[in-house]
């Protein structure tokens, strides 16, 4: 991490944190964006669509703005980042490019976000998020550029969450994410010695997918445009669709089970994929993805079963809805086969509950995460055993690692953030007078990051257009605070964190 962050004595320095460095990334990242809206501004000219000039503007605009941050920082990087510039960098970055991402839909001739900047922006966060929750009906009459753009910031959002992750998160310490840092991970010195090196492996490994699964997609009967636009998502975990209807729209040559395994490939650490293509055959046995294939086989053959048993479905039907949607929620990609809100009170309450859940860490999907719960159940079988023989001895351990006070401590205050941010912003919706399952499943589905949430509105047959601007701008800061793991930007509300 020596080319993220400068060296421990640094990070402990009590000053304001210095933005010239702060500023000169963001001015990269938002000349990247810019950069990327040149591809939906070429579709739209392809197609004779006069939305292309929504993206000239935005293009424009986001170059500018990040040319000047460029030339005010230059220069700012030979020392590294400090903790607190780090700190500070992650939420803005995204931040930043959420803002100029949502300029092409403000400026869009499309009536539904055009002009609307609450719509605008939270299509824009809900994309670079990879959330999946969208302000836009009549997605088959939509721009070509714009869904393009929609495909392409999700694409963006999954390998800039998995960077995050890897190069980030872990040497901030944050919920446990310090367990992941690569400097400590033999195996990862083994394959990768140098984290640039490893990006660039990830990097290839994330296109390379994608581009699979668009071949697949196109294979099995999807048009091109609605191959690529799927394969984008999908393996960002995304769940931005071309199509009102989803998933639900394509069925043949057995296109839901292959879009259930690219959602499963993005919810598995890309590091993971790394190792295995440089020769260790075990690696994607991880731990991780070991809990997490078991856990999603387990509510699979339950809900599956009960759909079939119950009459709704024939057996291969019944398990294949179940199946894609168990797998789109929990690896928080919000795709759908059929609306789910329809198959009775017990099959709402078990996707309540798997919204909470999320992929593994190190992957394109939000949620929890699957290794803070392995966590969790360590701590409380070794409080268990302690209950039983107070005089005893349990370490504990995750994998070939320790789990020391940091982690444990870490982990347990992700859990009460966590829900604390789930409950105020559970009643901060029920305040502009949504009910109950609107603002409930909205709040855990911003957070998690997964997409749709429950009820008449929002559900899997709904969208986010018909609520309150207030509840989008609410709605926009949870899947901000959820994807950047809370506490990157809780911290920046503390006085301390300015004090000098």
């Amino acid at each position: 991490m020596s080319d993220v962050l400068a060296r421990q004595q640094a990070i402990g320095s009590p000053s304001v944190p210095g933005m010239r460095p702060i500023l000169y990334l963001i001015g990269l990242v938002l000349l990247s964006t810019a950069g990327m809206m040149i591809f939906p501004m070429a579709v739209d000219i392809y197609y004779a669509n006069r939305d292309w000039q929504s993206f000239a503007v935005a293009s424009g605009l986001s170059a500018v703005i990040g040319a000047g941050l460029l030339y005010g920082g230059r220069k700012s990087l030979n020392a590294g980042l400090t903790l607190r510039q780090a700190f500070l960098l992650t939420p803005l970055s995204w931040l930043s490019v959420a803002a100029v991402s949502a300029l092409p839909f403000f400026f869009s001739d499309y009536g539904i976000v055009s002009r609307s900047a609450a719509d605008s922006f939270f299509e824009a966060v809900s994309g670079i998020t990879t959330t999946g929750a969208t302000v836009i009906s009549g997605l088959e009459q939509a721009p070509p550029g714009m869904l393009l753009w929609r495909s392409l910031l999700q694409w963006m959002g999954g390998i800039g969450i998995i960077a995050t992750a890897i190069a980030i998160l872990p040497a901030l310490g944050i919920g446990g994410m310090q367990l992941f840092r690569t400097e400590s991970s033999d195996r990862s010195e083994k394959v990768m010695p140098r984290v640039r090196q490893i990006a660039t492996a990830i990097g290839s490994v994330y296109l390379g997918l994608t581009i699979l699964a668009a071949l697949v997609y196109w294979l099995a009967g999807m048009r091109p445009f609605d191959a690529i636009a799927h394969a984008l998502t999908s393996i960002a975990t995304g769940g931005y669709s071309t199509s009102d209807g989803s998933f639900g729209t394509w069925e043949a040559n057995g296109i839901q089970w292959f879009a259930a395994a690219f959602m499963l490939s993005g919810s598995i650490p890309f590091v993971l994929y790394v190792r295995f293509l440089a020769g260790d055959r075990k690696a994607l046995f991880d731990r991780q993805v070991r809990t997490m294939l078991g856990f999603l086989a387990l509510v699979i053959l339950l809900l599956g079963s009960w759909l079939a048993l119950s009459g709704q479905y024939a057996v291969e039907p019944a398990f294949r809805h179940a199946a894609f949607n168990v797998v789109s929620v929990v690896t928080t990609t919000g795709y759908a086969t059929a609306d789910y809100m329809l198959w009775g009170n017990a099959a709402i309450g078990l996707f309540f509950g798997l919204m909470f859940v999320g992929g593994c860490t190190g992957s394109t999907s939000g949620g929890i995460k699957i290794f803070r719960f392995e966590v969790m159940a360590i701590m409380l079988k070794a409080h268990f055993l302690r209950l039983l023989y107070p005089r005893g001895v349990f370490p504990r351990s995750y994998g070939e690692r320790s789990l020391d006070d940091e982690v444990v401590g870490s982990v347990v205050a992700f859990f009460a953030v966590f829900f604390l941010c789930y409950a105020a912003l559970t009643i901060a919706l029920m305040a502009l007078d949504l009910d109950f399952l609107t603002s409930a499943s909205g709040a855990v589905t911003a957070l998690s990051n997964v997409g749709p949430g429950l009820g008449d509105i929002i559900g899997p047959a709904g969208n986010f257009g018909p609520l309150p601007d207030g509840a989008k701008w609410l709605l926009s800061l949870g899947m901000l605070l959820g994807r950047l793991e809370l506490f990157t930007v809780l911290i920046l509300f503390l006085p301390r964190f300015w004090r000098g």
